[in-house]
Order: C-alpha cells, then structure tokens, then sequence
C-alpha cells in the first residue's frame, strides 16, 4: 500500500487542480508535499482585499482547486483521504490529503475528470435553447454530493426578481473606486497566465441587459446577439457560512460545473449578489432556503470558447528540497 504521494503524483493532480475557477482568475491557490500528504493553501499574494475582503472567494476557488485534485487522484487509481482545515494554527490551509484505499475511478469520476480541462466561463450570450429536465437534475445531485444545495430560479417573476437583487448589489459595488480599480488591474492580454483577456470578458454591457457584467472590457456585441431575455438562473448555496463551509461549497461549485460541461451546458457566474451581504441576505430570503448563498450561475447553451491560461504548475508547488 502506498505509504505517501510523491513529487510526481503531485505534479501531475495539481495540474488538473489549477484549471479551477477563481474570482478575476487570480488562481489564490498554493499546493505543498509534507510527510507524503499534500496541503492545499490559500496563496496570501494573490488575495484581491478590494473585492474578497473576507477571503471568502479564495476559499471558494481552492474548493474548486480541492475538487479537481481529488478527481485527478482518484482517475489516478491513488485516491485521497481529505481533512479540511487540518491546522489551527495555519487558517489558510484549507484541506490536507492523504492517500486512501486504492481502488479503480468510477464512471463519474472519469466523466467529471474528463471535463476538467473543457471547462471556461462563457460570458456570451446564450442560445434561447431551454436546459433539459433531466440536464437540470444532474446540476442538483452534483451540489447535493457535496452536502450542498442547488436551487434552480424559474419563472418570469423569479428571474426578474433576483435580477433586481444582482443588479443592486453591482451598482453598490461599482461605486467603490478601489473595486473597479482593483478590477481593472486583473484584465489581461490574451498572452498572460493569469487574469481575465479582455476577450473572455463577454460583451460589453447595453441597457437592455436583464443581469449585470463584469466590466472586464468585453468587445461589443454582434446585431442580435442580446442575452436571453429569461436565463437559467442557479443559486448553489451550503448549510452554514463557516470557513470550512466555503471551502466545503468550493468543492460543490467545481462538480457542478464539470457536470455542466459534461452535459454540454455553458455556465457563467455572477457574484456580485453574494459579494454584498444585504444582497446575499436579500437572496436567502427570496429563495426560502435555510443556509448561506455561496455563488450564482448563469446555465445555459452558449457558442463555442476557450479557456483562459492558468500559470505554470511549478509556479503554484512547494516540494522538499532534494538531497
């Protein structure tokens, strides 16, 4: 039995790791081999104190990062044993993994796995296309899997409610310099290995827009190419809002979204509800659920894109020193 996971094996998980989502593609995420364990980390130089103050998305996105090294584990045939938040004394370690029982991936394991590397925000325009039911069902297992919930808002009146919700909260947002500022600083060329290209950005914002973008310098929309007038809207949320919570919704955010892309369905998400506290509040409350709102997607079927560059794996590893 494997008594510990090797330089290799690291390498090769965290590669599949850092193609996770993060808030302006910051990549917060740091990966360390201890006593044959790895650690996950919050990078501290890559926090945005402008926009995550709390160091709520940082924790969200080494969720995602934590999912991603589970499965690559697991398609490995090395899966891992986790323990969130292993050290008190080091609050931005967010998991520690060891291996577990060897054993062969399941179907879902490989189909996620299979996804990781096809998974981007598609900021576009969707087609008016509606998500099938069963599509919509595979969405909520894949939060449930993870002791999290998915809610699905429908309806005319329940879109336009929440966009109320989305819109308010990006107009607070947008009032603070530092944010924009902060912001403004993560667009990127398409060459760069971190934050968003200008390209990926989705179109500019028009008035006729039912959800808030981003300004991240997004190109002007084709003629006819408005957003869907009432888009699927999913608001994922977990049963508390600890820091092990986040984590925990972290990881649920990353399989809903490789169901997504598995099932051949574009997501794009919109924060900003969940960034303003009155409007998470507000969110909550509309949707009746018990527990904290931790991120909002936009699902849908979307034109065909890339993903943006992720940084050199070795520029995110702490390996002992060779002897």
């Amino acid at each position: 039995m494997t008594t510990g996971y090797t330089a290799t094996q690291l390498r090769a998980a965290a590669a599949d790791a850092v193609r996770a989502p993060s808030l302006h593609n910051t990549q917060p995420w740091r990966f360390r081999l201890v006593d044959g364990g790895i650690d996950l980390a919050v990078d501290p130089l890559r926090r945005l104190p402008a926009t995550d103050p709390s160091g709520w998305g940082a924790r969200i996105a080494c969720g995602a990062a934590l999912f991603n090294l589970r499965l690559a584990l697991a398609v490995a045939g090395t899966p891992a044993a986790v323990r969130l938040r292993p050290y008190p004394g080091e609050p931005d370690v967010v998991a520690r993994l060891v291996p577990d029982g060897p054993r062969r991936p399941t179907p879902t394991e490989q189909s996620l796995h299979g996804a990781v590397a096809r998974r981007f925000s598609n900021r576009a325009p969707f087609w008016p296309d509606p998500v099938p039911a069963d599509a919509r069902w595979r969405l909520g297992e894949a939060a449930r899997a993870e002791q999290c919930w998915l809610e699905l808002v429908i309806g005319a009146s329940a879109v336009n409610a929440f966009a109320e919700i989305a819109r308010s909260a990006h107009r607070v947002l947008e009032r603070d310099p530092t944010y924009v500022s902060e912001r403004t600083r993560w667009i990127r060329s398409e060459q760069s290995p971190d934050g968003v290209p200008a390209a990926a950005g989705g179109p500019r914002s028009e008035p006729q827009d039912l959800l808030p973008q981003r300004g991240f310098g997004g190109r002007d929309r084709a003629p006819g190419r408005d957003y869907e007038p009432e888009p699927l809207v999913a608001v994922l949320g977990s049963t508390g809002n600890t820091a092990t919570d986040q984590v925990v919704a972290g990881q649920a955010l990353q399989r809903v979204l490789l169901t997504a892309t598995d099932a051949g369905l574009a997501v794009s998400m919109l924060s900003q509800p969940i960034e303003v506290p009155g409007a998470r509040e507000a969110l909550r409350l509309s949707l009746g659920r018990f527990g904290t709102p931790q991120m909002v997607m936009r699902i849908g079927f979307g034109q065909p894109g890339r993903t943006t560059p992720r940084r050199p794996v070795d520029d995110v590893l702490d390996l002992p020193a060779v002897r």
